[in-house]
């Protein structure tokens, strides 16, 4: 899907600052609280996967996604994968931080959970993919121009672009499917490269980049 989360290549953002030398991990208590409440929740909590996650994130509102910070949209989404598995009421959340802020609130009743009834067949994301790749090194191929309803890892920026194989990586489990429960679907991963006219036009910044997409998401250029 086309949410929030698929920023690459807009502007108006302003400036990227680079991190310093000595910056911390976490850059208060809380982060770190955070980040451990995320991958707990991931999986032994609410059932779900790496890639639900960042299915969460996309679907996260703008206020949700960049107004929270980074690990503020890590909670926001860890909340979301809790509600849609039913550890969750829709509302909970809120409702126990207004009553412990002293508000006269109920708070909804605790659901019946409802994890998805799946587990993968291996640890990790690499997979065995008995077929040959279908591209081969220093072949021309194109990003499919398509936008599915649900998980991509198809950027929005260089569909319907060309650019050239230039890596075979190991094959790895499907996000667009493994994010909704639907089955591996373990596919060849490509590094691709992209030159930047071709992605933004000819008064674009030189510069050539590199991305790793599923034999899925591309097509020869005949």
């Amino acid at each position: 899907m086309d949410g929030i989360a698929d920023m690459g290549g807009t502007d108006g953002w302003g400036s990227v600052a680079a991190p310093t030398r000595d910056e911390p991990v976490f850059a208060e208590t809380w982060e770190g609280r955070a980040f451990a409440l995320t991958l707990l929740t991931m999986g032994r909590v609410s059932g779900q996967n790496l890639d639900a996650f960042r299915h969460a994130l996309e679907r996260l509102d703008r206020t949700a996604y960049l107004d929270d910070g980074y690990y503020g949209r890590w909670l926001n989404a860890a909340e979301l994968m809790l509600t849609d598995s039913a550890i969750l009421a829709p509302g909970a959340v809120d409702a126990r931080a207004r009553k412990l802020r002293g508000d006269d609130v109920e708070e909804p009743s605790v659901p019946e959970p409802n994890k998805p009834d799946y587990a993968p067949t291996a640890a990790g994301s690499l997979r065995t993919v008995e077929a040959e790749p279908r591209f081969k090194v220093g072949d021309t191929v194109r990003a499919k121009d398509m936008s599915p309803a649900g998980h991509t890892r198809l950027p929005r920026y260089v569909r319907g672009h060309t650019g050239v194989v230039e890596i075979i990586q190991p094959a790895a489990l499907l996000p667009d499917t493994h994010a909704h429960f639907q089955g591996e679907n373990a596919q060849h991963v490509y590094s691709v490269r992209f030159d930047s006219h071709e992605l933004w036009g000819a008064d674009a910044e030189s510069f050539q980049l590199t991305i790793e997409l599923f034999e899925s998401y591309l097509e020869p250029v005949s």
